[in-house]
């Protein structure tokens, strides 16, 4: 049986919490049209694919509204919630980017500085030909989508790896790259990655409930994630895991993140840069440019771009890149999307700030990337349509 439960809230008073756990204030439906096409997108993917749970959050003009649909555990029947904590995947790679861009509004980094500045170790070897800024948009010369099997160790592995291109010839997306990125951010920080994001960051974005470990509070809330056997899987740590793909949230609080994307003016200062430092165009690559951590479309954009610029392709091949002379955030409107995996769990979240709009979409399955993403983009049509 699927449950679906709807709140919304308006975006100044999103929710009152106590001890991790959302009291959304001045809950009322959400609109008919609204309703009705998250429904259309989302539901029926449980029974396609084979999906416990989908916990799916919308926001509007400021106005948040929370579809749950079936189970966090299929052991318990727990429902989802906008509570349910789940793992992002590689949506987590936004918030690494955040971090970094974070450390340069503070001074402690430029993009433009090599590993070995913050890594010693590395002076000489072939990553410290890149810099920072390609190693967070996986331009630094074809490091893989992730370390290989009977690596050394971490630094042993960066020192001894060998470039297929030139830094910023091409984008072969990767955990190491971006994992590294992470680690010297946090290096440079003077501080461990995981307490920095759990003290620091999250706090500073207004994040009450996401984690790089779930507190011992919080595991009942922790959804189990199922893999392609329907086993019972949670991520399972590696190098660099925190860093590429560590964190676990909520719908409710991911739509506070995405709604400190839309309207970062309301953040202090330093984080205002750090987020709007995310939104900067880097590097063109096919039907998507490339930021920190975020990937950007002109809007509206069609359903065949979204999926060209989220493929196969792109995720498992180097492809060309062409940077962006100079780097700028978008002219007009523009999509800002992120996709994420773990063995048990699939993720998708796309804003549009122009338009006050955004989609989060958490399963406990990791189910088809393109699934997920032409069910988004039907609810941000709808949303677009009803916020012009």
């Amino acid at each position: 049986m699927f449950i679906t439960n709807r709140i919304a809230a308006p975006f100044a008073l999103a929710a009152v919490t106590t001890c991790f756990s959302s009291i959304v204030a001045f809950a009322a439906e959400p609109p008919a049209a609204i309703a009705a096409a998250v429904d259309a997108a989302f539901r029926p993917l449980l029974e396609q694919h084979g999906v416990p749970g989908i916990a799916v959050g919308v926001t509007m003009d400021g106005q948040q509204y929370f579809f749950n649909y079936g189970v966090a555990a299929k052991d318990t029947g727990a429902l989802v919630t906008e509570n349910t904590l789940f793992e992002l995947g590689s949506v987590s790679k936004t918030f690494t980017a955040t971090l970094g861009a974070y450390a340069e509004a503070l001074d402690r980094l430029e993009l433009d500085d090599h590993p070995s500045k913050y890594l010693p170790a590395l002076e000489g070897a072939a990553v410290d030909e890149a810099s920072l800024l390609h190693l967070a948009t996986y331009t630094a010369g074809g490091l893989p989508l992730q370390f290989p099997n009977g690596a050394g160790g971490m630094e042993s592995y960066f020192q001894q790896w060998r470039a297929d291109a030139a830094p910023g010839e091409q984008r072969r997306y990767s955990n190491p790259s971006i994992g590294l990125f992470g680690h010297l951010t946090a290096l440079a920080l003077n501080d461990d990655f995981g307490h920095l994001m759990e003290t620091e960051m999250f706090p500073r974005l207004g994040l009450e409930d996401s984690h790089i470990t779930v507190p011992e509070a919080a595991m009942a809330r922790y959804a189990w994630g199922y893999n392609k056997d329907g086993k019972p899987t949670r991520v399972n740590p590696g190098w660099l895991a925190a860093e590429a793909y560590g964190v676990k949230s909520s719908t409710a609080d991911m739509l506070r993140f995405v709604e400190a994307n839309i309207a970062p003016d309301s953040l202090v200062p330093l984080v205002q840069r750090a987020v709007e430092g995310t939104h900067i165009g880097y590097f063109r690559v096919g039907e998507m440019v490339q930021g920190l951590g975020w990937e950007q479309y002109p809007f509206p954009v069609s359903l065949e771009r979204l999926l060209a610029g989220n493929s196969q392709t792109m995720a498992m091949e180097p492809n060309p890149a062409e940077a962006l002379a100079p780097p700028a955030a978008p002219e007009g409107p523009a999509l800002f999307n992120k996709t994420g995996s773990t063995n048990g769990f699939g993720a998708y979240v796309a804003f549009v700030p122009d338009k006050k709009i955004g989609v989060v979409m958490l399963a406990n399955k990791n189910f088809p990337i393109p699934a997920r993403i032409t069910a988004t983009h039907a609810v941000l049509e709808q949303l677009a349509e009803a916020a012009d």
